[in-house]
């Protein structure tokens, strides 16, 4: 249910504590993040008294403004969106506020600091602290959710580049291009000229979409509801001719369903998806880890050649769009927690388990 541009935006990023704080209903940490239902397309904080929800449909935001860029409303029983108790969380509520009020252009961040009363260095100090990027790159990921909407709206690029307010034509072409994974003028399209088609079946994690066009393999989805993963396949191209077709697919659906089986250790299939030049170089270091093996995000960096990569290397994972062939469930923080996991972090822990069941020890190589 999220809206456009909020897989650029923030999450926490210890997720297995910010669960238990939920699990308790932990007030203590009222004001330090809050976890969206997209079953319900509520937010809550920690301490709700509302039900608690199934892991799998948690998602977590470290600030309000974040969870309803990303489409979610304030619970009314825990009323979220009211007054943090942490100061510096509040003042960046009030700079992400100031950064959505200009919707017209960016906001420079001396304008930004005189706005929250803050000097530029400390608020952007502040700002990385509580949502882990920048004033800047939270602007430039609102801007490209407007651009989003405004080009599915059936803007022309034109009309859409100036009313989210990029200022020419080259810089919208110079960084949008590379969030949206193709140029504008594509994406505006909604994929009218792809042709994908789609398989379901019952894997050991729930079920699983496999989708592909003539050239291969474009989407792999876990879940566990048909319809809903269905629509995540339509989400980003609209205009695509999206046919349920299992016959053309079935045996690379099968080979992945295998694969989590246990009966098929290597899963070489064609791929045709779109991605920036950084996501295909994360996503084939991807490749290289062994199963049974896991590599930190600053490991993934390191061997980049980009030390400081750590969090675009973690971006790159959570949008790889065709999960188990590259296997970005392998790629945990560096204290040994899990991080995230687009399809829940059960079926990532189910995942590691069954490949470091399967793999070879050193004495049987």
């Amino acid at each position: 249910m999220e809206r456009e541009g909020c897989d650029l935006l923030p999450r926490v990023r210890d997720e297995d504590a910010c669960w238990e704080a939920v699990l308790k209903r932990d007030a203590a940490r009222d004001g330090a993040f809050v976890y969206a239902v997209r079953s319900t397309g509520v937010y809550c904080r920690p301490s709700c008294p509302a039900r608690r929800p199934r892991r799998a449909g948690v998602v977590f935001y470290p600030l309000p403004e974040v969870a309803a860029r990303c489409g979610y409303r304030p619970c009314r029983r825990c009323r979220p969106d009211r007054e943090a108790l942490d100061p510096q969380v509040e003042l960046v509520r009030r700079a992400c506020r100031a950064i959505e009020a200009h919707a017209e252009g960016p906001v420079t961040l001396t304008e930004l600091g005189a706005e929250v009363e803050l000097s530029p260095a400390h608020l952007q100090r502040v700002f990385k602290k509580v949502t882990g990027i920048s004033p800047r790159q939270y602007a430039d990921a609102c801007r490209v959710g407007r651009l989003k909407a405004r080009l599915k709206e059936r803007r022309t690029v034109t009309m859409a580049l100036y009313e989210v307010g990029y200022g020419s034509s080259s810089r919208l072409y110079e960084q949008a291009s590379a969030q949206l994974g193709m140029t504008p003028g594509t994406y505006k399209r909604g994929g009218a000229t792809m042709a994908i088609r789609y398989v379901v079946l019952h894997c050991p994690l729930g079920r699983l979409l496999l989708a592909g066009t003539e050239r291969g393999v474009c989407a792999i989805y876990l879940g566990e509801d048909d319809e809903v993963l269905a629509a995540e396949l339509s989400r980003e191209f609209p205009a695509a001719a999206v046919e349920l077709a299992e016959e053309p697919l079935r045996g690379w659906a099968s080979a992945v369903v295998e694969h989590l089986s246990g009966q098929q250790p290597h899963l070489d299939l064609p791929l045709d998806v779109r991605a920036t030049a950084f996501q295909w170089r994360v996503w084939q270091e991807l490749r290289k880890i062994p199963a049974g093996q896991t590599r930190t995000y600053k490991e993934v960096a390191e061997a980049l050649g980009l030390p400081t990569a750590a969090r675009a290397v973690a971006r790159a994972c959570a949008t790889n769009p065709v999960s188990v062939v590259v296997p970005c469930h392998r790629v945990v923080r560096g204290d040994g927690g899990l991080g995230g996991y687009r399809w829940g972090l059960e079926r990532k822990q189910a995942l590691l388990e069954r490949e470091k069941g399967e793999a070879p020890s050193e004495e049987g190589r």
